[in-house]
């Protein structure tokens, strides 16, 4: 239900706590998300945490998640209003005990500010949070997130933010559950933990989400894979190794309605 100006936009974890989004903008995106955002301020993992992989043009990253944490980015967005459409993505602390319910009080915090909130369950980077994946976990928390919705007097939009590393059966879960739960976007995909096989780069074993030219054509296939099953029913942000026009036509072609 929104309109966007182009269908470019820049994904999270550049301005992971919203402090440069309306000088993105001014670069020209047609939609900017920021985060990934917790519920209390964190470091991240250790340094050094990204690596450049030159001669596969990519990147790993293992950053963790650093980011300001939700009460000083609420007010920073709060106090700089957005001049373009704000995406809002949001994770768990890494040191919580309750994963789901952080994501419950980010929701909670930023419903009211974003344009949309992105449900990131797809970072390699903090333990657990894949398990998110799996249907019952899934379930219950997609399940609270449309509740929180349904309660609410704001006319916002969720995206799920998905893993590369899908076997088919994940992904027929996915559909299921996001179609039954009201989720308003599919982001594909995050980084990657696996697919190292082929790479040349001296780096290339080190931990972390794996990005750019080599999960160009693995994300492509998976949003062809998602589209073929829900035939339009939700709207596709597609993301990996976009470095031109004609990748980007090509995740288009494959069943996305925008890039980042």
């Amino acid at each position: 239900g929104k309109d966007i100006s182009n269908p470019i936009g820049l994904a999270a974890g550049f301005d992971k706590s919203a402090e440069v989004y309306n000088e993105l903008f001014k670069l020209g995106f047609g939609f900017v998300e920021v985060g990934t955002v917790t519920p209390q301020q964190q470091y991240g993992n250790k340094k050094p945490r990204i690596f450049r992989l030159a001669k596969d043009e990519a990147l790993i990253n293992r950053l963790g998640f650093n980011n300001d944490g939700s009460d000083i980015i609420k007010k920073r967005i709060e106090n700089n209003i957005p001049n373009g459409l704000l995406g809002i993505n949001i994770g768990p602390n890494k040191i919580t005990n309750d994963m789901a319910n952080d994501f419950i009080e980010c929701a909670k915090t930023f419903f009211p500010l974003g344009d949309y909130i992105t449900i990131n369950i797809s970072s390699p980077n903090t333990k657990g949070l894949r398990e998110f994946h799996n249907p019952n976990q899934l379930k219950n928390l997609l399940s609270q997130i449309d509740n929180l919705r349904n309660q609410s007097n704001f006319e916002k939009s969720f995206l799920l933010k998905i893993s590369p590393d899908l076997d088919e059966t994940s992904i027929d879960n996915i559909i299921e559950l996001s179609l039954e739960n009201n989720i308003d976007g599919l982001i594909l995909t995050n980084s990657s933990d696996q697919n190292r096989e082929k790479l040349l780069d001296d780096k290339k074993n080190e931990i972390g989400g794996l990005s750019g030219k080599p999960i160009r054509d693995i994300s492509t296939k998976i949003i062809k894979n998602f589209y073929s099953k829900l035939h339009g029913k939700i709207p596709i942000i597609g993301v990996g190794g976009v470095d031109s026009g004609k990748s980007a036509l090509d995740k288009i072609k494959a069943g996305a309605n925008a890039l980042q």
